[in-house]
């Protein structure tokens, strides 16, 4: 399998992550990660976020020493490549210390103990879901290794954790967590995440066999399909990243992934946040009052906006200013300019320390090529369409007097809404009664049972 696209920046200090007087200083402060991890929409690598965590160096030989003879249970798995998932339900376990883990891992032909039954070179091993409450309850000091109060979560650490040690080709099944989002602390070797977006549920057929609480499995087996009893799957949009000690992985919620293990021995650490947090009803209704007006500033300004690209545009006119630009702000509709307008305005939160993990453009087996061709930016569909970009389906049509309609009706509704709006508790209720709502709420239920029938 060819290396996957994604974050690609070490664990070492990038070029201008800044020192103050010898002190190495992280790229972020807890509220700025809390604030990206609360509303990012798409899984991102934090880089330089745990460098000083004692964690950093819980090597498998480390914690081996750490846990002494402590029992472990490992999930063992077949190397494999047919197309059926390995659930956990039809994998075999055993009870071994970790230095027993790691004498097997060295392909020893005449070991013994408990592994004596799985030839190295025909299975992985994997001691996955390992809470940290339990496997260190005689050391709880030991929590404070874990810092992902650095992400703006005080009080966060090894006890809200879980810990991953598996062999090479170890994995997940392709599921979806139920409740938050996950951050990811890599610590030896690497993994291989494959992730889709909850947009794409339909095409990974879900399903609740085996029958697990906060997972929703998906029936393929993502790293080799079978298209022909799954044919949706090919619409399904694949993000890839390697993640690599140091780093940290941020995946948002209802994100499905598969997870490999591409080294040797991999360690992990992971925490599932919790991103409903409870407030009163008055704070609620707060929020929400910014919102709307903050909504009517928005729209007061873009009327604005248009009338003066609009003016603009009629004065190349008269002035008979260069044709090709000309053309260009003719060939631009309302929609055009205030998209436009809006991702000027977006600040983007990526840079070296904070990677964004892309669609894949790893070569598929032979039925899925030309599904998906090129890298991230030009990813073609089945249809010939490119999810997730914009189309600009009137930008050969020429601006009539349907933008004069738009503003105007446009700056109507704006005036006719307050400067300081107000949203009462009865506004709320007329609003969650009211039939339509009743009706879209009703149509969503539907539909999102459909889904999972």
């Amino acid at each position: 399998m060819a290396a996957a696209p994604g974050a690609t920046p070490d664990s070492a200090p990038a070029a201008g992550a800044g020192e103050v007087e010898g002190e190495r200083v992280k790229p972020f402060t807890p509220e700025k990660a809390k604030e990206i991890i609360m509303s990012l929409q798409q899984p991102a690598v934090f880089c330089n976020m745990a460098f000083d965590w004692p964690a950093h160096h819980w090597t498998a030989k480390h914690l081996s020493e750490v846990l002494h003879d402590k029992q472990i249970r490992f999930r063992m798995g077949m190397k494999r490549t047919d197309t059926v998932p390995q659930f956990e339900t039809t994998c075999a376990y055993v009870e071994a210390t970790l230095e027993e883990f790691l004498t097997w891992n060295c392909n020893q032909s005449t070991i013994s103990g408990p592994f004596r039954d799985y030839d190295h070179s025909k299975f992985w091993a994997y001691a996955d879901y390992k809470y940290f409450i339990s496997l260190f309850d005689d050391k709880t000091d030991i929590f404070q290794d874990v810092i992902w109060s650095d992400f703006g979560f005080p009080g966060r650490n090894g006890r809200e954790s879980t810990l991953w040690i598996g062999s090479m080709g170890a994995h997940t099944p392709c599921h979806l967590d139920s409740y938050g989002c996950n951050l990811v602390f890599q610590v030896q070797g690497r993994k291989r995440w494959h992730l889709f977006p909850p947009e794409d549920t339909p095409f990974l057929y879900p399903t609740r066999i085996p029958y697990e609480e906060s997972s929703v499995f998906s029936k393929i087996n993502v790293v080799n399909p079978d298209l022909q009893r799954f044919p949706q799957f090919c619409k399904a949009r694949r993000y890839m990243v390697t993640l690599k000690p140091g780093q940290v992985l941020f995946v948002p919620r209802h994100w499905w992934h598969y997870v490999e293990s591409i080294d040797p021995v991999t360690v992990s650490i992971n925490s599932w946040i919790e991103l409903v947090e409870e407030t009163s009803h008055e704070v609620n209704c707060h929020y929400l009052n910014r919102a709307v007006s903050a909504l009517f500033d928005y729209r007061t300004s873009k009327v604005v906006e248009i009338q003066a690209l609009r003016t603009n545009r009629d004065d190349m006119k008269k002035e008979g200013l260069n044709v090709h630009h000309h053309m260009e702000v003719e060939q631009m509709d309302d929609q055009d300019l205030l998209l436009g307008t809006i991702k000027q305005e977006a600040a983007s939160p990526f840079g070296p320390d904070l990677v964004p993990v892309i669609l894949s453009s790893e070569e598929l087996p032979s039925e899925r090529r030309g599904i998906f061709e090129g890298d991230g930016k030009d990813f073609v569909g089945k249809d010939g369409e490119h999810p997730g970009k914009l189309h600009c389906t009137k930008r050969q049509r020429m601006m009539s007097k349907n933008e004069d309609v738009v503003a105007e009706q446009t700056a109507s509704d704006s005036s006719m809404a307050p400067s300081q709006t107000f949203i009462s508790t009865d506004d709320l209720l007329d609003c969650l009664v009211n039939p339509q709502v009743t009706r879209i709420v009703a149509q969503l239920l539907i539909k999102g049972r459909s889904l999972w029938s």
